[in-house]
């Protein structure tokens, strides 16, 4: 389990490696075709800055080499803000007196056809506050397979599962599950995540190991930006995904590292990172794993997430709505965050072919897939 490999690695250690890193550790990280963890430091510290546009043409040639000029549209579903934790930074902390919605199957059925009217969306990703007993995986199931008719692929986000919930709801057209860590900081992890099923670390970062051995075919992995220092916190992430990538080969990756957005909790953020910070960060995963899919959300502004579109991000959402039944049934609850960009998808589909970049609504092509797995394949070998 990745909680026995996480203890190989100082956070305080890290940090001071990542600062430490100067030009000449950037300029041999990208003289090479394969990098390593050591590599990635010096591709996210500040000693990389200058070489920004090098990065950038790079990771526009690596993204596409692999996936083209396509950017994968999806759209988020949130079904319920029930929540037992006492998340410091989100609108659903149980703690906050909002009003709690749970849609019922005819709700989400509802919910569907709104999002459909909205665009040809193929990919979904359902999301849920983490209670165990009122949205448990029962809930979980059933709203699978009433959206299920609807789109073609299905992720979650919801509370980490066991490997025989997840494996079970494979059963009911599960393909993906995204889960936050939000930060990779052991000790100060429980600042942040003080009370409820999120404040166990180990059953947290674990579950991306469960997700594997259930065989899940996408997880999607992120930190929240702006609890500790980013360019720790995503170092850890790339060792993660670099021992995913070991022990759970067949399975397709995505990251994430969406910057905190404004809630209902007040929370004001410890660490702010720039756009420029953000499009360095990008570039760095990138060129480190060029198989990885790399999502943008709503939470980042139109202007910048256009310019990003053609430099190495792949998934982007549109026309997101982060309340429950916020699509149709009820448009007035409370949003988990605010977002950013509330640009319509048509026309998010029309600026990026104005980019020259086809948004794709349904999944990847299985050819990208097909080609991922043998690249996989043969370097399992070497």
């Amino acid at each position: 389990m990745f909680s026995e490999e996480l203890k190989k690695y100082d956070w305080d250690e890290t940090a001071a490696r990542i600062m430490g890193m100067t030009a000449t550790n950037v300029e041999r990280a990208l003289s090479k075709e394969r990098l390593d963890d050591l590599d990635f430091m010096a591709l996210v510290s500040p000693a990389a800055a200058p070489y920004l546009e090098t990065m950038a043409r790079r990771s526009r040639r690596i993204t596409e080499q692999r996936f083209g000029k396509t950017i994968s549209m999806f759209i988020p579903l949130y079904i319920t803000n029930s929540c037992t934790n006492s998340c410091v930074y989100c609108g659903f902390n149980h703690h906050n007196k909002i009003k709690r919605v749970i849609l019922t199957p005819e709700e989400i059925e509802l919910e569907c056809k709104a999002i459909k009217a909205l665009g040809p969306f193929e990919n979904l990703l359902i999301v849920t506050g983490e209670n165990p007993k009122l949205a448990g995986t029962d809930y979980i199931e059933k709203a699978l397979q009433v959206c299920r008719p609807y789109f073609s692929n299905l992720s979650i986000e919801v509370m980490p599962l066991s490997a025989e919930d997840y494996e079970r709801l494979t059963h009911s057209g599960l393909n993906g599950v995204i889960c936050f860590q939000e930060t990779y900081h052991r000790e100060r992890y429980k600042v942040y995540h003080p009370a409820g099923m999120k404040s166990n670390f180990e059953w947290r970062v674990n579950g991306f190991d469960r997700m594997g051995q259930a065989g899940v075919h996408k997880i999607g992995m992120g930190v929240l930006i702006g609890l500790e220092d980013w360019r720790t916190d995503v170092t850890m992430m790339a060792r993660h995904l670099s021992y995913l990538h070991k022990n759970y080969w067949r399975t397709k990756y995505s990251v994430n590292f969406p910057r905190m957005r404004p809630s209902e909790s007040g929370f004001q953020p410890n660490v702010v990172m720039s756009d420029r910070e953000l499009a360095q960060l990008t570039f760095a995963f990138r060129i480190f794993d060029p198989d990885v899919d790399i999502s943008y959300s709503t939470r980042e502004n139109h202007v910048f997430r256009n310019n990003m579109a053609t430099l190495g991000v792949t998934t982007m959402s549109a026309g997101s709505h982060t309340e429950p039944g916020g699509y149709a049934t009820h448009v007035n609850s409370l949003e988990q965050f605010a977002i950013s960009d509330d640009t319509s998808p048509e026309r998010v589909a029309a600026d990026l072919r104005a980019l020259g970049r086809e948004a794709v609504w349904k999944d990847w092509d299985r050819v990208f897939d097909i080609a991922q797995l043998s690249r996989k394949q043969k370097a399992s070998h070497e």
